[in-house]
């Protein structure tokens, strides 16, 4: 940060700034606890003299936050948990069913970021036939944006009575969610240009009237791997070039990350399940409403506060099963 052109390149001097600040405040929360633990006597002559319990409790209750946050803090240490993150939602089978679902999952994923202050930028979204989507990616920017979103990698499932059905029929709809690491600078993902089809085509849905006006979509497909990836969001296709190759080097750098997790796993015989085709958490409406998370185990059942954003929840509590178990599975 000394480095008279550190200010000069935002892309290079943000994550140093994000990994300080996740520093600093694992630093003030110990000072705070050190002070706290100095305060305990005094607290202990003012119970023995009958007086300050009301203020007592307000005290520990304080304290349990505070240790609750330096918790969380140390569980998110894993080597891309704070990085920014790319997440891509894709609906199943069922047309409109299951594209309204992937719709309202962008909804909540959007409010969640929202409600923590992180920064959100939509790089790609296509809109459904009849509603909802047929997909979208996004990225989330802040400290510790993957490490807490990371959990959400997985087939989501809804049951509700269909508001698309003339007979008000109950129906189960899926859709995938998935999370990458945003690839900063400073991580080498080599991709040969001899690998890469790409392909422009005009931008559809509701990107105003300038965006549908050329060709300044960019479909990006990687052969060796098969990947795709696009983006349709700005008016420039440069810019739109330039989306899709981040989301394509995240998306190349998370498959390599899962290989070596994969190896890692079958050598101690302890593989994780965390990715498309395992259920990984349901969203019931009717006949009762409840959410309910399939790996941790977590109910909440103020069903229409986890739709609105409220994941905390289940988030923390895949992140307490990582410390503890050392993995989370799906069932």
């Amino acid at each position: 940060m000394q480095a008279p052109d550190f200010w000069d390149n935002p892309e290079a001097s943000t994550p140093v700034l994000q990994k300080r600040r996740a520093v600093e405040r694992k630093v003030q929360s110990l000072k705070q606890l050190h002070r706290d633990a100095e305060d305990l006597e005094a607290w202990r002559e003012l119970v023995a003299e009958g007086e300050g319990d009301e203020e007592l409790l307000s005290f520990f209750d304080r304290v349990e936050r505070d240790l609750e946050k330096l918790e969380l803090e140390i569980k998110l240490s894993g080597p891309d948990d704070g990085r920014n993150a790319l997440v891509a939602i894709h609906p199943g089978a069922g047309g409109t069913e299951s594209q309204d679902w992937a719709e309202m999952l962008l909804r909540m994923y959007l409010r969640w970021g929202e409600q923590h202050d992180f920064q959100l930028e939509t790089m790609d979204l296509q809109d459904g036939d009849e509603a909802g989507i047929k997909s979208a990616t996004f990225a989330v920017r802040g400290d510790n944006a993957y490490g807490l979103l990371k959990s959400e990698s997985g087939v989501h499932r809804l049951v509700r009575i269909s508001p698309y059905d003339a007979a008000s029929r109950r129906h189960t709809s899926f859709a995938s969610v998935y999370v990458y690491p945003e690839v900063d600078d400073d991580i080498e993902v080599e991709i040969n240009d001899k690998d890469l089809r790409v392909d422009t085509f005009r931008a559809s849905g509701a990107g105003g009237q300038h965006v549908n006006k050329t060709d300044s979509a960019v479909r990006m497909t990687h052969l060796p791997t098969g990947i795709v990836v696009s983006c349709q969001n700005e008016r420039s296709q440069h810019k739109n070039r330039a989306s899709a190759l981040k989301i394509l080097k995240a998306r190349l750098y998370d498959r390599e990350m899962k290989k070596r997790e994969e190896e890692r796993a079958k050598e101690e015989d302890a593989k994780m399940e965390i990715g498309f085709g395992s259920q990984i958490r349901s969203y019931v409406l009717h006949p009762y409403r409840m959410v309910k998370d399939h790996r941790t185990s977590t109910e909440v059942g103020d069903a229409d506060s986890v739709l609105d954003g409220h994941l905390d929840p289940f988030i923390e509590a895949y992140l307490r099963g990582q410390v503890e178990g050392g993995s989370v599975s799906a069932s």
